[in-house]
C-alpha cells in the first residue's frame, strides 16, 4: 500500500492576529487560533456591522485590534481562495457594487 501523498505544511503569518495554513480552512487567511475566514468578517463589516457587532459575534475571538489588521491586508484576501503570497496582486471582489458601499 502506498502512503499518502500528504503536502508539506506551510504556515504564514500575515500579521499578528492572522494567519494561513495550508492545513487549516484549505489556506485560506484565518484569526490565529481559530477557524474564523478573515474574508466572513471583512464582509460582515462591509455589510455595515459595527466592530463591536463583529467581536460579540464571534464572542471575543476576533478582537477590534483584529479587524484592523483584517482591514490593513484585505487586499490579499480573495474570498473563497487560499493565500497566494505577497507576490501575487490578489484582488477582494466587493460582494456590492462600489456604489451601494459609498455612504
Amino acid at each position: 500500500m502506498k502512503a499518502k501523498n500528504d503536502r508539506a505544511r506551510e504556515r504564514i503569518q500575515l500579521g499578528r492576529h492572522i494567519v494561513a495554513d495550508s492545513r487549516i480552512c484549505g489556506g485560506q487567511p484565518t484569526f490565529q487560533g481559530t477557524r474564523i475566514m478573515v474574508w466572513i468578517v471583512l464582509e460582515q463589516i462591509e455589510d455595515g456591522m459595527t466592530w463591536d457587532e463583529v467581536v460579540g459575534e464571534w464572542d471575543g475571538r476576533v478582537s477590534e485590534e483584529a479587524i484592523a489588521e483584517a482591514i490593513a491586508i484585505a487586499g490579499l484576501v480573495v474570498k473563497h481562495e487560499p493565500f497566494r503570497g505577497f507576490h501575487v496582486a490578489a484582488g477582494r471582489k466587493s460582494a456590492r457594487p462600489p456604489a451601494a458601499i459609498a455612504a
